[in-house]
């Protein structure tokens, strides 16, 4: 007979409520339409939004930031107009890959949601340069649909919050458990809440412990899981 496996699960709704109570509605994304955030979403990988800020600036500048005019513009040009945003050769293929993509669907989400189903994360996996971060992030951004975001800021709390192992995304992105009632709002909320919370206080375990989740009680969004 083979032995249960017990996995340590997260339902992290507790958590989300406390820092809603705490810091306010965050309403966050610096961004002004959702074609904004999928450029931005590419762009931001290995740089800072200060870098991507400049690059999306010589977009708009140059092509309002419209998806075909950026895919009529020369590779050449492409690139060095997101050249602030740092490895712009490789991001100017995975740029041209992904809004090909969204050119596809004339950028129309709902359709592009019914078209993939369940299958939409995976789809968005496939494409060049995009991984598990950015696919969530353009799915609970663009696609409006919940999702939760294991990024460094969230894994650090989750680390400084007693749970181990949390060495990639995977590694708490499989330990999540949403509930049915967590909505593509909740998680727009929850990841701004999150990231505010990490600039604020997860740059040492000192901060961390001045704030006011330093006494949150894990066990209240844990529970176990069998697995043979």
């Amino acid at each position: 007979m083979k032995l249960i496996r017990r996995i340590v699960m997260i339902n992290p709704i507790p958590l989300y409520k406390v820092m809603y109570q705490q810091m306010g509605p965050q309403h966050w994304w610096p961004a002004d339409t959702k074609m904004e955030i999928v450029i931005g979403a590419i762009l931001v990988q290995n740089t800072n939004w200060n870098n991507v800020d400049m690059a999306l600036a010589n977009l708009r500048d140059e092509t309002n930031l419209d998806v075909k005019q950026i895919l009529a513009l020369p590779l050449e040009q492409i690139q060095e107009l997101i050249r602030p945003s740092g490895f712009y050769v490789n991001k100017s293929r995975s740029l041209i890959g992904v809004l090909k993509w969204f050119d596809h669907f004339n950028c129309d989400f709902p359709t592009m949601v019914k078209h993939y189903g369940p299958s939409l994360r995976k789809t968005i996996l496939t494409l060049r340069g995009v991984g598990e971060e950015t696919a969530d992030s353009l799915l609970v951004y663009v696609f409006d649909q919940p999702a939760f975001i294991s990024d460094k800021y969230t894994r650090t709390l989750f680390t400084y919050l007693g749970y181990r192992g949390l060495t990639n995304y995977a590694k708490l992105q499989k330990r999540i458990a949403l509930p049915a009632s967590f909505t593509y709002q909740d998680a727009q909320e929850f990841h701004g809440l999150l990231d505010e919370f990490g600039k604020r206080h997860l740059k040492s375990r000192k901060q961390f412990s001045q704030s006011f989740l330093a006494g949150f009680d894990r066990q209240k969004m844990t529970f176990k899981k069998g697995s043979r």
